[in-house]
């Protein structure tokens, strides 16, 4: 491991930790403070291997006064959180390696694809038509409140400033005073919510990463993007071109979710409308104060009317309009009369006059002054648009079934739920194409009905760029889609907008071919569209359902398929991934998640969802937020440029039958054991992550209280606490070890060698299994597993050593990270952090379990939030 490079990283841990051990002993005493010592050498000395240290270390979590609990767990779980501040603020420092900086990844990537004989025209053209289109959800893994995201990018901001040169003495005081407030205000706070957020607050706190950070950062990675191309090729970005948008799923993803209604929807809608006037507002009365020139183009002066200072009378006009429009929504949202005036509403009345200032600056000899503010504004107005973020609805397919249902039976043609697949298809397109109305004006729907055609309503009402896509959950028929479009005529919304159908189990992923070839047959259907599709990938469920490698060749093997017979029918596909940050749920580090992908899936962009805590970790800071989009893009342009290479059928005949394998192994687990879903609910802190204030959805779908109502967030989160992560690599090392057995050794290792997709399997399952911790799961087993289901996790224990092994194997390894030191590293340091979190989280769950007490329950959400930063993921 290069020590100089991380010389920094190790100073910044160290420092923050003694400003940390300060706070609590001023608070505490430093009676307790040597407790918190105590605690931390027994666990070091117990990661090194000392049995003795490990026992003791139990005792004295066990001995600790019901006092001691909160406190001493919110040591070890602040500390975490502050080794997290001090590495993510190193991958974006200016001590970092410099070839991971943004600037250097975009230039270096530009010119590699140069070098390895890419035309300098196609790598222009790869950029200019570059779409990567984020989509931030309010899946409910941000265990961080808002208040403490804030103290945390100031600290961050803090040690940026102390990398300064030049800085005096006391200004140095200065900072570290500063630093000292900050990690006295966080001792002193507190951790969780009250409440849980409603749908509203969700989509505030996605507002909040806009402005915090997404609002500075475009700009500047177009800068940068601009400067690389133009390093590179000779050809700067056009100033019009779009190629990094924002999409929100908070409050508009119902699924599951009763909590966001059409009302709520249509609110968000105006917030976010709000929120886009504010920032549009600060941008223009700074460029007012600034462009007090008076030379100009003969546009501009017209538009200006011949005064004096042109560019300022433009921009006051643009100011009285942003005023307004911010008014007229406070208005609308408190339900008062809207005051009379031009709004803002589309694109055009921002771009307009914004480019006339661009322009004639840019003609009267003022280009330096042009590629200031104005442009960094002109790129936002691109970016944002009058919306700040389009909005997705999703909801389930048995929800517009039901709709559907309740209608056709009100008109007497029957149950449309009882319908075969071709009755409900013939149904819709003759409904679809027909010009009278369907919904007789006095029918009165059931309250779940009507919701759903309110929904409807609300999308019908906004203009096509407030919206990006409606989101059919569980779609399984090409009926599920056209009744959504049928639904959306009759609601009288008069744009385009993309209807996605989510394919999310196995068996949903192997039919999506044969549901998207029924659909692109109806001729309605392609010239509605105008060869343009898009379909939703689901991982979080298909691995619920079928183990992560099943689900992760299902989901290859849909995507090439998908391709194919959009091709076939001359249609334009983007490809939508449904992933979360944990490797259970389809994450990846982002360049090799991408190029895992098969040929030609990023031929139309990239449209990926960011969730829960992994939008504070890759978007939450400004600078952070341009390396992530800087990751992106030189995947992206690599993908399409250079196709990856495409398996071959040995290749693919092996991996379909560890696919069959893993699942079988996998199954044979989580359905077919009968004490399973008992086991699961002793060993892990699910019932108690379900009173956590974290999101406003519930953690179960409706239906029985099984494993398949369980959401996939709370199944992974729930694993990760008792660090045996299950549904992260459970049966995929069981099926690798059987090709092992058949002499298929080789194989494997040559695909792992060309094969970015399988190689990428395989390293996310090294980085699973040396996260995982087989004696902190055996101490859980121990202290809150009835003797009668003990032999599940046993035996689930000795399955993980066996895969461990087996992935070793195939890597021709003798260690998990060999060629990842740091993060080995850095996974060692948490660990004597994070363990007596384990330790301590299953005493307080066994006393709760036998006396429910509010002091154990909130010393419990304390350890779950530190084992979740210790992890660095949660859901």
């Amino acid at each position: 491991m290069d020590e100089p490079a991380y010389a920094s990283l190790r100073g910044n841990v160290s420092s923050l930790g003694r400003l940390l051990g300060e706070t609590i002993a001023a608070a505490q005493g430093q009676p307790f403070l040597d407790l918190i010592e105590q605690i931390r050498g027994l666990s070091k000395s117990a990661r090194e291997g000392s049995a003795g240290a490990r026992a003791e270390l139990q005792a004295l979590l066990h001995q600790l006064d019901k006092e001691q609990l909160v406190p001493v767990a919110r040591a070890f779980s602040q500390f975490l959180n502050l080794a997290n501040i001090a590495d993510q603020h190193h991958n974006v420092s200016r001590e970092a390696d410099p070839l991971l900086s943004a600037s250097r990844s975009l230039a270096t990537g530009l010119d590699e694809l140069l070098q390895e004989g890419v035309a300098r025209e196609a790598v222009i053209a790869a950029v200019r038509e570059l779409r990567i289109e984020l989509v931030l959800t309010a899946h409910p893994t941000e265990i961080t409140r808002r208040t403490l995201i804030h103290k945390h990018g100031e600290i961050g901001r803090c040690l940026a400033q102390l990398e300064l040169q030049g800085l005096t003495g006391r200004e140095r005081e200065r900072l570290h005073i500063r630093l000292r407030e900050l990690i006295a205000q966080i001792w002193f706070g507190d951790d969780f919510r009250l409440e849980r957020p409603t749908p509203v607050d969700e989509a505030k706190w996605g507002f909040a990463v806009v402005e915090d950070s997404l609002w500075r950062a475009v700009p500047e990675f177009l800068r940068r993007l601009d400067r690389a191309l133009h390093d590179s090729c000779g050809e700067h970005l056009p100033l019009d071109v779009s190629p990094v948008s924002f999409v929100s799923w908070m409050g508009g993803d119902r699924d599951g979710n009763p909590n966001v209604t059409a009302p709520v929807t249509a609110r968000v809608m105006l917030l976010s409308r709000w929120q886009a006037a504010d920032l549009y507002l600060a941008d223009v009365v700074h460029l007012v104060e600034e462009l007090s020139m008076t030379r100009c183009s003969e546009e501009l002066g017209r538009l200006a009317g011949g005064a004096h200072e042109p560019y300022r009378v433009v921009l006051r006009q643009l100011r009285d309009l942003l005023r307004h429009t911010r008014a007229a929504i406070e208005a609308e949202l408190e339900g008062e009369p809207v005051p009379e005036g031009e709004v803002l509403h589309s694109t055009r009345q921002l771009w307009q006059p914004l480019y006339t200032c661009y322009q004639s600056l840019a003609d009267c000899g003022m280009q330096i002054i042009a590629d200031g503010a104005l442009l960094d504004l002109l790129r936002r107005v691109r970016c944002f648009g009058v919306h700040l973020v389009r909005h997705d609805v999703r909801q389930d397919s048995a929800r517009h079934t039901q709709a559907l249902s309740e209608l056709t039976t009100y008109l007497g043609l029957g149950d449309y739920a009882l319908w075969d697949e071709p009755t409900r298809r013939g149904f819709l397109l003759r409904e679809l194409a027909s010009r009278r109305p369907l919904v007789p004006p006095r029918w009165q729907p059931s309250d779940p009905v009507r919701e759903v055609l309110d929904t409807c309503a609300v999308v019908a009402s906004q203009p096509a760029e407030a919206l990006g896509a409606y989101v059919i959950s569980m779609a399984r028929q090409a009926s599920d889609v056209l009744a959504v479009h049928l639904l959306l005529k009759e609601a009288g919304c008069s744009h385009n907008l993309p209807v996605a159908p989510l394919f999310e189990t196995l068996d949903d992923l192997s039919r999506a071919r044969e549901v998207v070839d029924a659909l692109l047959q109806e001729s309605w259907y392609r010239t509605h569209i105008q060869g343009r599709m898009m379909v939703m990938i689901g991982y979080s469920d298909s691995a619920k359902d079928a183990g992560v490698l099943a689900a992760a060749w299902a989901q290859y093997r849909a995507q090439e398929e998908l391709l194919q017979v959009c091709s076939d029918f001359d249609t334009r596909l983007t490809l939508f991934h449904g992933r979360g940050g944990t490797i259970g749920r389809g994450g990846a580090p982002a360049r090799e998640a991408l190029l895992s992908q098969p040929p030609g899936s990023l031929q139309n962009g990239l449209r990926v969802t960011e969730q829960g805590e992994m939008i504070r970790a890759k978007l939450g800071w400004t600078s952070m937020a341009v390396k992530t989009l800087a990751l992106y893009t030189g995947a992206i342009c690599r993908a399409n440029l250079l196709t990856p290479p495409a398996p071959r059928q040995a290749w693919r005949e092996l991996m379909s039958t560890l696919a069959s394998e893993s699942c079988d192994a996998y199954r044979a687990v989580v359905r077919e054991e009968p004490d399973f879903v008992a086991y699961f609910r002793h060993a892990t802190p699910e019932q108690e992550l379900g009173k956590l204030p974290l999101g406003s959805r519930p953690a179960r779908r409706a239906g029985s209280g099984g494993i398949e109502s369980l959401r996939a967030i709370p199944w992974i989160f729930a694993w990760s606490q008792n660090r045996l992560i299950l549904p992260a690599w459970l049966g995929a090392g069981a099926a690798l070890q059987r090709a092992l057995d058949r002499g298929q050794g080789q194989m494997l290792r040559e695909m792992s060698a060309v094969w970015p997709f399988f190689a990428t399997r395989l390293a996310m399952l090294e980085m699973v299994f040396a996260k995982t911790d087989a004696d902190i799961s055996a101490y859980y087993d121990e202290r809150l597993v009835p003797a009668g289901l003990r032999r599940i996790g046993q035996a689930l224990r000795v399955q993980l050593r066996s895969d461990t092994a087996t992935v070793l194997e195939i890597g021709g390894t003798a260690q998990l990270l060999a060629g990842e030191p740091w993060i080995r590293e850095s996974l060692r340091l948490r660990n004597i952090y994070t363990e007596p979190l384990n330790m301590l989280q299953a005493e307080l769950l066994q006393r709760n379990r036998e006396a429910a007490d509010p002091v154990l329950e909130r010393a419990i959400m304390v350890t779950i939030a530190g084992v979740a930063a210790g992890m660095r993921n949660t859901g």
